[in-house]
């Protein structure tokens, strides 16, 4: 058996120009037209890459947006009064600051200052309740992101034995709330590892879906899936540079090996990253949208 790849970028592509379809038709209707403002504070360099194609992806969709690149050095008073002005700002429909954030500002503070309606990453409590509750406003990026990947992949969620790896506040405990909700796209029976599970195979093998967010290379082999099953691979890895100095990703499943057993797998590069991004982008719209209820 050789599995199915499930490409993210082509799903990646479909959901932009969803979302391209409905700015037009603000814009048109409504005079309204999407507003997001994303904060980098310091020079790591993945996180201004990562921002960079957030403010790329906004304006190819039409999107207004504001990039406010900090020092690293700057207070956490002052990092606060401008979440403020843009929870202020009618042109702002969406916020978001680039974690992680310098050791001397305390991100929860950053996350609580947030309006919870501009909150697009969804790390708000308020954001995280309603999630929990099945009414959420917006859903965490890469889980919603895993989500639209099952789901447009003809991928049966309802009634399915799902096993998370991982137990983060980003990607494992949101994950496995969406997909254990009494609703349309989940329905799914859940069961969350993690580094302290015991026998993790044991459970793994069990999964008709299995979603791995491990933080770690060739976490899950081969011997450790259950034929047929689906693999949802979030994890990223640097494990080396080709000779012109780009880096070689992986994630964390063995891939070439798991692939000979699996139904259906994500690739990385290729599978739920193009896809987070594109899940912000739906957010800000969602945000807009709030306003009019439109």
């Amino acid at each position: 058996m050789t599995a199915k790849l499930i490409n993210g970028k082509e799903i990646a592509q479909q959901i932009r120009e969803e979302i391209r379809a409905e700015v037009a038709r603000l814009q048109r209707e409504k005079s309204l037209t999407p507003g997001l403002a994303t904060i980098i504070v310091g020079e790591d360099p993945a996180s201004q890459s990562y921002v960079r194609g957030k403010q790329k992806a906004a304006s190819e969709l039409g999107f207004y947006s504001i990039q406010e690149n900090l020092s690293a050095n700057i207070s956490e008073k002052e990092l606060l009064a401008l979440v403020d002005k843009y929870n202020k700002d009618e042109k702002i429909h969406g916020i978001l600051v680039q974690l992680p954030l310098p050791k001397h500002i305390n991100e929860d503070n950053v996350i609580y200052a947030m309006s919870p309606d501009k909150d697009v990453d969804a790390f708000h409590p308020v954001n995280v309740g309603k999630l929990v509750m099945g009414k959420p406003l917006f859903q965490p990026c890469t889980p919603a992101a895993i989500q639209q990947l099952l789901l447009r992949s003809g991928v049966k969620i309802e009634g399915a034995e799902v096993v998370v790896v991982g137990r983060s506040n980003i990607v494992g405990k949101p994950i496995a709330n969406i997909l254990l909700q009494k609703a349309a796209g989940a329905n799914a029976t859940v069961t969350i590892c993690h580094t302290k599970t015991i026998d993790l195979s044991r459970h793994t093998k069990r999964a008709e879906i299995l979603i791995v967010a491990a933080g770690k290379s060739k976490a899950i082999t081969a011997d450790m899936v259950k034929p047929g099953a689906v693999v949802i691979d979030v994890g990223i890895n640097e494990v080396g540079k080709t000779a012109e100095g780009k880096r070689i990703l992986v994630g964390d499943v063995d891939f070439e090996r798991v692939m000979e057993v699996a139904g259906a797998i994500t690739p990385v590069p290729g599978g739920v990253g193009p896809m987070t991004i594109t899940m912000l982008m739906l957010n800000t719209l969602r945000a807009a949208q709030q306003i009019f209820k439109a």
